[in-house]
């Protein structure tokens, strides 16, 4: 967007000068005089694009998407700065000038222009849905009717660490399994492509005394080395398929709900969704945001498509005129508990805080089934690498040991 200087004259007769960011000069134009401003003269200033230099464009493209950690850095500083006093114009002016993500740059000054055309904080950030999302929205339209938007930014920040926390938590738990995974394929493919076909010359003749998992690892190593196109096709063709099929309703619902059943893992994911959940359904209420938009947004982000339907029955029980509890009474997803307790909350007028409680139990709760599963998953791992590379490793030396016996 490009950025025009300009000279104006206030109610009191002074005169000012700086530089606005708007799409042409009628809109700057326009954004000044909404300002009470009295225009004398504005021209464009030569675009700063022109002179950045290949390396600033080029590290502009590689910047990448501005991510929920832009966003926190930016709710905080916007947080401390209200509180400080200054107004939001000046607050988002400074913060686009300390911002070294380009992209995010970008989207702060459009949000600086918009409060400066007369929107409110609440509208401007809703036109970037992908960092903004619904719950961020309403809590700080919640606050700007009810004038406590200082507090209401660090009640936001605190969310938004809360889930990036989560997140490395559950991308932490997954990485070692990952590796070993991984490691796992590797030495396969390398034992059955590069070391069998050694032992082709060896066995050769001799296939009669050979046993039926040496026969079958050489046939698979045969094939692996004359047809590897095929076996890579079909790999890529698998994954893509697999990836397909998961970003589909019917096949994302029935990965929610296998995260929902795996023995070893299902308990993390209940804790991570029930945490999650409950948590949003909390700030959403104390930030004084209507209970139908409440639940509506806590079903959008609880991440699992069952614990969404839950919600969205939920929403209609509520619209209908009754009260949370009582769908959550009828469902599976939630403890027999946890339904007790929001029944108690609604009753006695204190949901948000019980809510709040009951998503501090289930992160305390996240962080130690994490740790189960890690340490469960760990040795499962490793056993089934060693299962592999020990079969392998028997079919090899069977047969050897056999033929030298013979040879006896």
């Amino acid at each position: 967007m490009p950025n025009y200087r300009y000279q104006v004259k206030n109610n009191a007769g002074e005169v000012q000068v700086g530089v606005v960011a708007a799409d042409n000069v009628n809109t700057a134009a326009g954004i000044l005089r909404n300002q009470g401003f009295r225009v004398l003269s504005i021209n464009a200033v030569m675009g700063n694009s022109d002179r950045k230099g290949l390396a600033a464009r080029l590290a502009e493209m590689n910047s990448g998407k501005p991510k929920q950690k832009n966003v926190l850095e930016f709710t905080t500083q916007l947080a401390v700065m209200i509180r400080a006093g200054i107004n939001l114009r000046a607050a988002l002016d400074g913060i686009a000038d300390q911002t070294t993500h380009p992209k995010f740059k970008k989207v702060i000054v459009q949000i600086k222009t918009d409060v400066e055309s007369g929107k409110q904080f609440s509208e401007a950030i809703s036109r970037h849905p992908k960092l903004f999302g619904p719950l961020y929205v309403n809590m700080t339209r919640a606050s700007e009717m009810s004038g406590s938007f200082a507090k209401m930014l660090d009640r936001i920040a605190g969310y938004i660490q809360q889930e990036i926390e989560t997140r490395k938590m559950v991308i932490g738990a997954s990485i070692y399994p990952g590796v070993i995974g991984t490691m796992a394929v590797a030495v396969t493919i390398f034992l059955l492509t590069f070391v069998l076909p050694k032992f082709k010359a060896v066995f050769q003749g001799k296939e009669e005394v050979l046993p039926w998992a040496t026969k079958f690892l050489m046939a698979l190593s045969d094939f692996m080395v004359s047809h590897w196109y095929f076996v890579v096709g079909g790999l890529v063709a698998i994954v893509v398929g697999f990836v397909g099929f998961a970003r589909t309703e019917v096949g994302g619902f029935w990965f929610d709900r296998a995260r929902l059943t795996i023995p070893i893992v299902k308990s993390m994911f209940r804790a991570l969704y029930i945490g999650r959940s409950l948590h949003t359904m909390g700030q959403l209420i104390n930030a004084g945001v209507p209970m139908l938009d409440t639940i509506a947004i806590t079903g959008d982000i609880s991440g699992n498509r069952l614990y969404r339907s839950m919600w969205r029955t939920v929403y209609a029980s509520v619209k209908q005129g009754k009260k949370i509890a009582h769908p959550l009474a009828r469902t599976t997803l939630l403890p027999r508990a946890v339904v007790q307790m929001v029944t108690a909350g609604e009753e006695s007028g204190k949901l948000g805080e019980v809510l709040d409680e009951i998503s501090s139990y289930y992160q305390r709760q996240l962080k130690e089934k994490i740790k189960a599963v890690t340490s469960m998953i760990e040795p499962i791992m490793i056993i089934l690498m060693g299962s592999v590379v020990g079969f392998i490793a028997m079919a090899i030396i069977l047969p050897i040991f056999k033929m030298s016996s013979l040879v006896k």
